[in-house]
């Protein structure tokens, strides 16, 4: 199924999830990914200066992709709101 992630934080979380269900420690995905585990939990925790081709790495690694597409407009009542 699809996850959505507008954000780095979100991003992170995501990554974490598939690596939780792979029951990959940071270090074990690091590895795989041809990084420093130091990098996976930057990027896990949202830090958001993050190469492309590092983060692409990342998810080649979890066996997942990154796909582009228009930003559907899905508003909260905050942003109506403010």
């Amino acid at each position: 199924m699809p996850s959505l992630a507008r954000t780095p934080l979100q991003m992170g979380t995501l990554i974490r999830r598939r690596r939780k269900q792979l029951h990959w420690s940071q270090t074990v995905l690091a590895s795989k990914a041809g990084l420093r585990q130091e990098t996976v939990s930057l990027i896990e925790n949202g830090h958001a200066a993050v190469r492309l081709d590092t983060l692409l790495d990342l998810l080649a690694a979890l066996d997942l992709q990154l796909q582009v597409e228009t930003r559907s407009h899905d508003y909260d009542i905050e942003d109506l709101i403010g």
